[in-house]
Parts: C-alpha cells; structure tokens; sequence
C-alpha cells in the first residue's frame, strides 16, 4: 500500500511535470514565428475592433447623397444624427449612399472577430460534450455518430443559409448557424482522442478504484485533449469570419445596417468597374484577419503536438 508521503509526492511529481510541460509549450511557442507573425497580426486587428469608436472617424451608418461614390481621400459632406452637414474626409471613399467606408470598414472588424470567436467557443463546447460522451459511453457512440455523419454529408453553408432562413437575420441566428456545420468536426476529433486516452492505465486504474464516470471524463480525459482543441478552435475562428462574409456578401446573413465587410463588399459589387475601392478595402482586412488566424494556427499547431514540436 503506498503511504501517504508517496502519495503526496508523486501529486507533487505529477503537478511539477504539468508545469514544467506548460513552460516548455510556452517557450516553443515564443521561438515559432508563425505563432509570433500571427499573433502580432490578430492583436492588432483585435485593438482595431476594441478602439474602433475612436479610429472611426464618423458613424458608419451616416450617409450623405451629395457624398455618393467618392474615391479615396476626396473630401464631401456628410449629414450627422442631428440633422447638421459637417465636412468630411473620405479615406477610403463612399459606398453608393454616401457612407464612409473607413468607418464602415474599422467598425466591421467587431462583427467579424466577434462572430468568429463565438463560433469557435459555441462548436467547441457543444462538440466536446458530445465527443466526451460518444467516446466514452459505448451504447450511445453509434447513434450520435450517424447523427454527425448525416450533418457532414450537408455542405456548411447550405446549412448556414437554411438556419438564416429560418429566423430573422441577427448576429446571434448567424453565430448559430455557423457553429452548428462546426460540430460534428469537433465531435469526431474529440471522439478519436477519447478512444484512445480511455484505454491508457490512468484511465483504468480510475475505473477500477470507482471513480464517478463523470470525473473520469472531465478530470483525466479532458485535459488531454485541450490542445489539439485550440488547434481546432483557431481554424474554427477563421472559417467562421469567412462564412460570415459570404452569408452577408449573398445577402442572408446580418442585416445590411449593420457594417460588415461582407455588407460593405455586397454593396459595392454592382459597381466594381468604376469603384473597386467598395470591394478592395474589407477584401484585404478579411484576407488579413483569415490569414493571421489560420497562421496562428499552424504554428500552435506546430508547438502543442508533441512529433512536431522536436523540429521547431
């Protein structure tokens, strides 16, 4: 029978390994210029979106009709909330209303990341449960398995669009809807790290002394699974702020009112030959904010798995 000084230090042994894991992970992390590029990149954007009522130079839906189709760095007039025409410089030029795209633009950037970030939380949280309990209770595995199987087989936008379709268009209706495509992806990866990590002997030893099988999932075999999780949650993000562009560029996402590239590109289209500036301007933010998450990715992907790690 182990004592209870053996006991108390192979927590401590254990608990060491932990941390000591954690800095080595930190450490890699710092030395891989993916992570560095991307996460330098995705700050910036996300300090865009938090100052945005302070870098946006008006309210982006103020228009002006004198203001209309205006290039880049022309200056117009512009009509405020209380009825007043003030002077106005465009830096990005006008939308066909009159409204200034740079404002549009920056304020964009809060819907964007926003929606990117709660689909990335509401398909993992929701994909973990059903991966946990589909790994680990047996009976239950074969039907929750067709389910997600039957929810794959669908194309993700066509399943966006049909839960647009169904409710009224708002910023929660459009998470939702790019987060439920979302899950399956996260069931079966968290279901293939549960099929395995049950059968390790932590795993048996907790079965065989009684643990609650509740504890068992959440406390041995969850934590094992958190980093090929982030991993996933990166490119969750950035599929979902693409998703959310297309919805709002084809019309069925958020409302137009509301200033998102995807809104702003939509608008813009019809006259792409004259004012590309309409469509140049969120297309390169978009492209940005894809970009830099998907980098960030890769390099957490690089530093948290353990066969890649030895190369960086």
């Amino acid at each position: 029978m182990t004592s209870p000084d053996n006991s108390n230090f192979e927590a401590l042994s254990v608990e060491s390994a932990a941390i000591v894991r954690v800095e080595s992970a930190w450490q890699r992390a710092r030395r891989n210029w993916s992570v560095r590029i991307g996460g330098v990149a995705l700050s910036l954007l996300v300090l865009i979106a938090l100052c945005a009522p302070l870098l946006g130079t008006v309210d982006p839906t103020l228009f002006d009709a004198a203001s209309r189709d205006l290039l880049p760095g022309e200056k117009g007039e512009i009509m405020t909330l209380d009825g007043d025409t003030i002077k106005h410089t465009f830096w990005m030029g006008s939308d066909s209303f009159g409204r200034d795209i740079y404002s549009r633009v920056i304020y964009g950037t809060q819907v964007s990341l926003l929606v990117g970030i709660c689909t990335a939380i509401l398909s993992l949280l929701i994909g973990i449960f059903l991966g946990l309990t589909s790994g680990y209770v047996r009976w239950l595995d074969g039907v929750l398995m067709r389910v997600m199987d039957g929810l794959m087989a669908i194309p993700a936008i066509l399943i966006a669009i049909a839960l647009v379709a169904m409710w009224r268009g708002s910023l929660l209706t459009v998470i939702v809807a790019i987060a439920v495509p979302e899950i399956p992806r996260v069931t079966r990866l968290v279901r293939s790290l549960v099929l395995s990590i049950r059968e390790e002997p932590y795993v048996e030893a907790a079965v065989s002394l009684g643990t609650p099988t509740w504890k068992i999932m959440f406390r041995h075999i969850l934590p094992n699974t958190v980093a090929p999780l982030v991993v996933q949650g990166t490119f969750i993000c950035a599929s979902g702020i693409l998703v959310e562009a297309i919805l709002s560029f084809l019309g069925v996402g958020l409302p137009p009112d509301i200033p998102t590239w995807g809104n702003v590109m939509a608008e813009g289209r019809a006259q792409f030959n004259e004012y590309p500036h309409n469509i140049f301007f969120p297309g390169i933010f978009l492209a940005v904010t894809v970009l830099a998450v998907n980098i960030l990715g890769d390099g957490l992907r690089d530093t948290l798995d353990p066969k890649m790690a030895k190369r960086v």
